[in-house]
């Protein structure tokens, strides 16, 4: 005999409350950091998910476009490469695999991109920490 899966009434009355009060819960594309940082000219680029080749030509793009409209201060979140299945693979360094530690490199190298850049750097901790790269570009004299 299968039993029957049911709901305690305390169970649903905390669960009902609980849902009440979801108004200050943001959705995770929602960018929660949109309004304080719009007027710091801040732009936040989330690179979950790319294969190498794509976060760079997805990074150059972000970095060029920022610069164009005056932006002067880039998210970049990376991840920390925790799940990287580069271990898997003896002929590829973790360390260069990993976007927290290519998409720098990348930059340094593109010419594009190493002359519009001041200073990448970790996120500070309440913005990604050591998943994620502040960048500061020049300022642009549109």
């Amino acid at each position: 005999m299968k039993k029957k899966n049911t709901t305690h009434p305390q169970d649903k009355k905390d669960w009902e409350h609980f849902v009440s009060k979801m108004d200050g819960v943001f959705e995770k594309e929602e960018d929660k950091y949109k309004t304080n940082h719009q007027e710091r000219n801040f732009k936040k680029l989330d690179l979950h998910g790319y294969s190498l080749s794509e976060a760079n030509k997805i990074t150059k793009n972000f970095i060029l476009d920022s610069f164009n409209i005056g932006i002067r201060e880039l998210l970049i979140i990376t991840g920390k490469g925790a799940r990287s299945k580069s271990s898997k693979d003896p002929y590829i360094s973790e360390k260069l695999s990993v976007l927290k530690y290519s998409i720098p490199e990348y930059i340094s190298r593109d010419d594009d991109l190493k002359n519009i850049v001041i200073k990448i750097k970790e996120a500070d901790f309440n913005k990604g920490g050591e998943g994620a790269l502040s960048i500061f570009l020049k300022k642009n004299s549109l």
